[in-house]
């Protein structure tokens, strides 16, 4: 017997097409209902739940209550991460599923990835921040700079008092529709906060999707010294 961690255990859990589009509806950070995961899944409350056993004994998933109803999410960064990288080797492979339309357009622009800002958006961000010195890039982690400090600062995200945290401060994540990086960690955690808090921008319900307004849109050039119309 081979020795060491059970990929084929987890690969079989998430490779089910129905447990795949309830990881992938998870990945709106939100917590959802057993009811609103079969309509993601398109099959029974039933099914979805067994579905939802099979992903809680595997440790991808987590239960809570709140009343008289129950809700599901990931368990971790750690499975977010992993489903985005899923993503991005599917996309970078040809394996799309056809949603075509004004939404899809929207989500490549910009949509949540778990919690931090992802799409053309999200990749404009970082590479602003990494243009302009506020982050260092090597093959082991992204570190948030002297100057980066003092932007952020300057932003309105104090750092001292991020919530306690096992994720980096900053972190690179393969971003599936750009095939390129945006900013994840506790930062990528804090920016879209300060986004969403200042009115800049809001989540379509039942949607990964993010939209900004005009006035978010030009604040959000402005900060990150990009045309007033990029992405």
């Amino acid at each position: 017997m081979k020795e060491g961690p059970n990929i084929a255990e987890v690969a079989a859990l998430i490779g089910d097409p129905a447990r795949a589009n309830i990881l992938t509806a998870l990945m709106s950070g939100k917590a959802l209902t057993a009811s609103e995961l079969a309509l993601e899944a398109g099959v029974t409350p039933q099914t979805a739940s067994s579905h939802l056993a099979k992903l809680e004994r595997g440790g991808l998933v987590a239960p809570r209550k709140s009343g008289r109803h129950k809700y599901f999410s990931l368990t971790s960064d750690a499975v977010a991460e992993t489903l985005e990288a899923l993503m991005g080797l599917a996309a970078g492979h040809g394996q799309l599923r056809s949603r075509p339309g004004p939404r899809d357009v929207a989500m490549r622009r910009a949509r949540v990835c778990y919690d931090h800002l992802a799409g053309d958006m999200g990749v404009a961000m970082y590479d602003s921040l990494l243009r302009r010195g506020h982050i260092n890039a090597n093959p082991n982690a992204i570190i948030l700079t002297e100057s980066g400090k003092a932007f952020v600062s300057e932003f309105g995200i104090d750092l001292a008092s991020l919530p306690p945290s096992k994720a980096p401060l900053c972190r690179a994540c393969l971003d599936w529709s750009a095939r390129t990086s945006h900013l994840a960690g506790q930062l990528g955690r804090a920016f879209l906060s300060h986004f969403i808090t200042r009115g800049w921008t809001r989540r379509i319900e039942n949607s990964r999707t993010l939209v900004f307004t005009p006035e978010g849109q030009r604040a959000f050039s402005a900060l990150f010294e990009l045309r007033a119309d990029h992405p």
